[in-house]
């Protein structure tokens, strides 16, 4: 089991939590109340920051609900933070677009996150036939 340090910039939101069996992504809560108006841009601060341990890199979305309950989406869609992002004044943030007026309070659940690896070394190899399966060229039945 990694052991992950952390720094809260708040004692205004929960403390993060991993629930075994139930999911391994973890909430991700808003460290201070926003307002927004429709088309209004936002750095949401996420009250943390974090030393991940080297080659792990975490990955960032919105919950099921966000867009649903607050009308924002996440503009970069995924934030990946890597493990140079670790100093004492590396707080997290959200950035998002609303698409309608809303409030955000300190303390919602607005993202979720997980630990991973990062992607080994690869190399790539130029061909001129790929030797796989052709299914089209688009999406899953290869239909437009």
């Amino acid at each position: 089991m990694e052991t992950i340090r952390i720094k809260y910039f708040t004692d205004k939101i929960e403390k993060l939590t991993y629930i075994d069996g139930k999911s391994d992504w973890i909430d991700l809560r808003a460290a201070e109340s926003v307002d927004l108006k429709k088309g209004e841009f936002k750095l949401i601060p996420l009250g943390v920051a974090m030393e991940l341990p080297e080659g792990y890199e975490a990955h960032i979305v919105p919950r099921s609900s966000t867009f649903k309950n607050f009308g924002i989406i996440q503009t970069n869609h995924q934030g990946v933070v890597d493990c140079s992002y670790c100093g004492d004044n590396d707080q997290w943030f959200m950035p998002v677009y609303a698409v309608r007026d809303t409030h955000i309070e300190c303390n919602d659940r607005i993202c979720q996150f997980r630990i991973m690896e990062n992607q080994p070394k690869i190399q790539f190899e130029e061909v001129k036939v790929l030797e796989g399966a052709d299914r089209g060229g688009f999406g899953s039945t290869g239909k437009q």
